[in-house]
């Protein structure tokens, strides 16, 4: 399992990242260093089963008081650019 220690004004903080993106009319988070792979039909969805996955796959730590925060990484998809001639 691997997840990032920080510590933020004096206290330890557990990152867990997901990696966001849209597959087939639903959001999916898949997380990155930790098995956890959750998906909604929206965004808020999305982010409230994140939550719930992390609390649940972190109990034991949650339970001995850490702390964790959830970074999500998207992809967006940027459109096509005119070119210049000569370009």
């Amino acid at each position: 399992m691997q997840h990032s220690t920080l510590r933020y004004n004096g206290c330890a903080l557990m990152l867990v990242k997901f990696e966001i993106y849209s597959d087939s009319g639903y959001w999916c988070g898949r997380g990155i260093g930790v098995d956890i792979f959750t998906q909604g039909k929206t965004l808020d969805e999305l982010m409230e089963n994140i939550r719930e996955a992390v609390m649940l796959h972190f109990e034991d730590e949650l339970g001995r008081g850490e702390n964790i925060r959830i970074l999500s990484i998207s992809e967006t998809e940027v459109g096509t650019v005119a070119r210049a001639a000569g370009c």
